[in-house]
């Protein structure tokens, strides 16, 4: 276990870029931010807080969530809007996000803010679809706090976190992107379940945020292990590397001392982690 960077309030969203290294956002004190393949950090973006989730686009740029999701271009252009809130309706923002091998979006709504003080008491938020001509849709109800979403290695599952029920489920995927029942996959009593990835022998990487690991679940939803790191809290993970076996951990400074020791933690794996494809949602036909 090796730490890259620190010293940021509360990190989440990684994504592997294999042209610019691995991308993560600071929640607490805004930005995005690039580790190259050297061990360098630059800023890609600067301000935006309550970042949860990212995804590379292919028009070049990332969609990234929060008060909304919105594509940001890499090279300054325009931010566009993709998916407002609705803070009348309970939809106060967007936190964890992925997209499918079709490049379709799945992006989960806050019904109140779990790191911003907002003055509303806990309520559920739902589950969106972005689909590639722009059009939005909710395909699950009834998520207590949404967090970590990923797909099984032929597509046919896709694994959410839900933080507040310490449970991740699973939905039977469909063609157009639907999904089936809603069943748990794994619940915790140590640790809330947060980020998540999966690897391609079907493993689900689970990040356990207050629980200092991240648990490695079999395709049963049994715990195969732990990684433990030195941080209480551990937000997320992203696989990356030339070949796909290099497990990015991050974590926020919650539990450690001082409000700046979020880290980021490279872990060697002996399996490669399902790739994420890139975004390819239209940039020009948008829901508001």
């Amino acid at each position: 276990m090796e730490a890259l960077t620190r010293g940021y309030g509360l990190i989440e969203g990684p994504v592997w870029d294999r042209e610019r290294g691995l991308l993560f956002s600071d929640v607490l004190g805004g930005g995005v931010f690039c580790l190259d393949k050297v061990g360098r950090v630059s800023t890609v973006f600067e301000h935006r807080r309550g970042i949860g989730g990212m995804a590379l686009h292919s028009a070049g740029g990332l969609v990234v969530s929060g008060r909304n999701i919105s594509f940001k271009p890499f090279d300054g252009g325009d931010t566009v809007l993709l998916l407002d809130r609705d803070v009348e309706a309970g939809n106060v923002g967007y936190n964890d996000l992925t997209t499918d091998s079709a490049g379709r979006i799945y992006a989960g709504s806050l019904g109140s803010s779990p790191v911003f003080e907002d003055g509303r008491a806990p309520t559920s938020g739902d589950l969106y679809l972005i689909d590639l001509d722009g059009s939005a849709r909710v395909v699950a109800r009834d998520v207590q706090l949404t967090n970590g979403l990923g797909f099984s290695p032929d597509g046919a599952t896709l694994y959410h976190s839900d933080s507040r029920r310490q449970t991740v489920f699973s939905y039977a995927v469909s063609g157009d992107g639907s999904l089936g029942e809603k069943v748990p996959f794994a619940t915790f009593d140590r640790g809330v379940p947060d980020g998540l990835v999966v690897a391609e022998d079907g493993s689900v990487w689970v990040a356990l945020a207050g629980g200092q690991a991240v648990a490695v679940l079999n395709i049963d939803g049994s715990e195969r292990t732990r990684i433990t790191i030195p941080d209480p809290m551990c937000t997320s993970v992203c696989f990356g590397g030339d070949d796909g076996r290099d497990l990015y951990i991050v974590s926020g400074s919650e539990g450690s001392n001082g409000d700046h020791n979020g880290a980021v933690y490279l872990y060697r794996s002996d399996v490669a982690g399902v790739p994420v494809a890139v975004a390819q949602v239209s940039l020009t036909a948008r829901t508001k």
